[in-house]
């Protein structure tokens, strides 16, 4: 008989792909994944994982199983969440990964409303700029800038919002004013470190400003923005960063970039109250952001 316990290892190694992975994941020897893994395969009488060199990946059998182990993970933690929350009240960690941009000039500073409401909750907000910050799951709800392809996680469009070239006034009465995109091949730009970019949606100035190189590239906005407002160079931000900072002024009118956030649970947090109520949070709060549109 199919033991529930071996069920948390199975869904480990699924989905992280690796022994080694799953094993840190749920700190123990990957020698205990292994040998739990096997005896939930004699239990249910067919191979699960085809083990390869390039990783575990699931059999038929396995793909079938994960539904049901999810679905199982799923009662046990809103089963947990609900006896150990007095009644009216949401306690214990929600894990927020979002982007830095979001994460840093959005999320943080919009987080009152939820707090207010739910005091005893722990809220996590962890940022990256890189495409596999949601790889992991170790989240409860994501933000992207791609539409996730992890398995076990559902999406949807959360908002649109808009990037402009901003510069200092110290720095264009220097440099002088652009007055096109050709231009900038004669200004210093500012943007992303390229070798640490893996994100399709973050390489707009490989369109925008093709054969450019930037002069000087960090690996978040806040960087960026910074030396922006230093007067380093020309950037392009988000407006939600940029467009109210009195130290810096829009360039090059109508160049404005437009990018996309997705929203993203996964599938065994989609029944727990707390992730509810923090995904109502964030939907609301781009409702009434000025400068993103909601979906």
């Amino acid at each position: 008989m199919i033991q529930s316990d071996d069920l948390r290892f199975f869904l480990e190694v699924a989905r992280t792909g690796r022994l080694v992975a799953a094993a840190r994941g749920l700190g123990v020897e990957h020698t205990t994944v292994g040998r739990r893994v096997t005896q939930l395969e004699r239990a249910a009488g067919t191979r699960l994982f085809d083990r390869t060199p390039s990783g575990w990946e699931l059999t038929e059998a396995g793909q079938r199983l994960v539904v049901h182990a999810e679905a199982i993970e799923s009662s046990l933690l809103a089963a947990s969440e609900e006896l150990g929350s007095a009644r009216g009240r949401l306690s214990g960690t929600l894990r927020i990964a979002a982007p830095d941009g979001f994460g840093a000039f959005v999320l943080s500073p919009g987080l009152g409303g939820l707090r207010s409401a739910y005091p005893d909750l722990t809220v996590e907000v962890v940022t990256a700029t890189r495409l596999n910050l949601l790889a992991t799951r170790e989240f409860d709800i994501g933000i992207a800038l791609e539409e996730p392809t992890t398995r076990g996680v559902q999406s949807r469009v959360l908002a649109r919002y808009g990037l402009s070239f901003y510069a200092s006034p110290d720095y264009l009465s220097r440099a002088g004013q652009p007055a096109s995109l050709a231009d900038l091949g004669a200004h210093p730009v500012i943007g992303y470190v390229d070798s640490l970019l893996d994100i399709p949606a973050l390489r707009f100035l490989d369109t925008a400003l093709p054969g450019v190189r930037p002069a000087i590239q960090t690996n978040n906005v806040t960087g960026q923005w910074m030396a922006a407002v230093a007067g380093l160079g020309v950037a392009a931000l988000p407006d939600f960063v940029a467009a109210q900072d009195d130290r810096l002024v829009r360039i090059i009118e109508g160049t404005r970039i437009e990018r996309t956030y997705w929203i993203a649970v996964p599938t065994e947090h989609q029944r727990l109250a707390r992730t509810r109520a923090a995904e109502s949070a964030i939907l609301e709060l781009v409702r009434e952001h000025g400068y993103l549109r909601a979906a």
